[in-house]
């Protein structure tokens, strides 16, 4: 348990933080286990990208350079279906145009052109080939955005994940620092790594959780052992498929951030993944986590004021926890699918 930062905030997600909506969308049948997940701040906010796993897939990273010119995104999507995936994008920047929200580049409000960046996982074979997200997805999300606590678990992007051998997911965490500083993430987990602790059978980061966030019971002995055999990622079916995969997901705060100050943000909350992920960032994953900043809240220390390292220390520290918490709730609210054991199917038997 960690006591060294303040409570989550009323939500515990990453929609504690003002001007942040998330959406999902879903296919989940005999035929289908995907879906896209997109986390909304359509009046924009500073954004920024850092990519560890070298197999990534992503879209309109580069815009998110410190020195392109666009300051602004206004949508991130996170989905399955790989590459093909990232077609989902495009539903949110047609959702977002309808809209008015975007770059201007016209003299008329419906001139815009939004900016969606946008990361994907591997869980093709969760599906039937050619069963994967497209722009009708990332719409559907849009149109089910909320401000209150988005889910987790099979739920959007998390639908056909896996982590390890076991059923991947959605999680999302939060936390609210002394100043009022609101940090909150969005992880879809579907890793090579473990995300759970072999000798123990609990999740490697389950020491991250604030008071009361996980008491979980520790799993009989004979569960922990059964559980430890598998050590191969399954197809929906349970065959040993090759190791593509990628957990991907979102930090945002309503710290006063430009993209720079972001960019650090996305950095450390690979601290988190690591912790809560083992290991991670391999060949065969496109690890990648978003940094958001909308700006909501005024009177923190601007870059080179007093007290401004002090807070970027506070506001990263806060990234890497959030992280680590948010994959420990995607696994714990996974369910099964198919040969795919959850978490609570595996280690605790009968509670799923």
């Amino acid at each position: 348990m960690v006591d060294s930062l303040p409570g989550a905030g009323p939500k515990n997600a990453i929609t504690d933080v003002a001007g942040v909506t998330v959406g999902h969308q879903r296919r989940w049948d005999e035929r289908w286990a995907t879906g896209s997940t997109v986390v909304l701040t359509p009046e924009g906010a500073a954004g920024a990208v850092d990519v560890r796993g070298a197999g990534p897939g992503t879209r309109e990273t580069d815009v998110l350079t410190p020195d392109h010119m666009v300051q602004r995104v206004h949508g991130v999507l996170l989905g399955g279906g790989s590459a093909y995936g990232l077609a989902a994008a495009d539903g949110v920047m047609r959702w977002l145009a309808e809209r008015g929200h975007g770059v201007p580049v016209g003299p008329t409000p419906h001139e815009v052109v939004p900016v969606v960046p946008a990361a994907v996982l591997f869980d093709l074979p969760m599906s039937d080939w050619g069963r994967r997200p497209d722009a009708t997805f990332g719409y559907a999300a849009c149109e089910a955005r909320t401000g209150d606590h988005p889910g987790a678990g099979n739920v959007g992007a998390g639908t056909g994940a896996v982590a390890g051998a076991i059923k991947g997911g959605v999680g999302t965490a939060s936390a609210v620092l002394a100043d009022g500083t609101v940090v909150g993430a969005l992880m879809a987990v579907n890793s090579r790594g473990t995300v759970v602790d072999p000798e123990t059978g609990l999740p490697w980061a389950a020491d991250s959780g604030l008071e009361g966030e996980f008491d979980l019971p520790r799993p009989a002995p004979e569960n922990v052992a059964s559980a430890a055999r598998l050590t191969a990622r399954p197809d929906r079916a349970g065959n040993e498929i090759a190791p593509l995969n990628t957990t991907i997901g979102v930090v945002a705060t309503d710290a006063g951030l430009g993209k720079p100050e972001c960019r650090r943000v996305a950095v450390a909350a690979h601290d988190g993944l690591a912790r809560a992920v083992r290991p991670a960032h391999g060949m065969t994953d496109g690890d990648t986590v978003f940094a958001l900043a909308t700006g909501d809240r005024a009177g923190a220390p601007a870059a080179g004021e007093p007290g401004w390292i002090a807070a970027m220390d506070e506001v990263c520290t806060a990234a890497a926890q959030v992280t680590a918490r948010a994959i420990v709730h995607a696994v714990l609210a996974a369910e099964s699918v198919g040969a795919v054991p959850c978490y609570t199917r595996l280690y605790h038997p009968g509670r799923e």
